[in-house]
């Protein structure tokens, strides 16, 4: 666990996060509230595939202290949400807005900080039901989680 925890966060830092997101937000893809507040950069793979060919969902975002838990890394919900960000966006680009069904999370190591990468993907494509798995990674690229889901398909 992180040993230089701050005891509280940066009220600052916080009210602007927070400003930024709610001037920015719309309620869109890649643009809602959350995205905007977790600070989320998204990228579809691969770059040159066209757009109902893509693999991959890869969202970006630095880890602060706003979104640490009180043992001082990145809180669990955030690392669930942002899989789960990185697979129905995935959905949502090549075939329309889907729903999860159900998913699984687990957390392999604490992330105390820097740049984490998450990465959503199809295991299994259908028309109406479709199997799916994101991994996220820390800074250094070491798998942090791994998350399995089923989505209901847009249609």
């Amino acid at each position: 666990m992180s040993k230089d925890k701050p005891s509280r966060i940066d009220m600052a830092e916080a009210r602007a996060r927070l400003d930024q997101a709610l001037d920015d937000h719309e309620q869109a893809f890649e643009r809602f509230f959350f995205a905007r507040f977790l600070g989320l950069s998204f990228a579809y793979l691969p770059e040159a595939a066209p757009v109902p060919e893509k693999e991959i969902c890869r969202l970006t975002f630095a880890v602060n202290d706003m979104l640490k838990n009180p043992q001082g890394v990145l809180h669990g919900g955030v690392m669930a949400s942002a899989m789960d960000i990185s697979m129905g966006h995935l959905v949502a680009k090549v075939a329309g807005p889907g729903a999860t069904i159900e998913m699984k999370v687990q957390f392999m190591r604490p992330v105390a900080g820097g740049l984490v990468t998450c990465e959503g993907r199809f295991t299994k494509r259908g028309r109406s039901i479709s199997f799916m798995e994101s991994h996220l990674y820390d800074a250094d690229m070491k798998l942090a989680a791994h998350a399995t889901a089923t989505w209901k398909m847009p249609g």
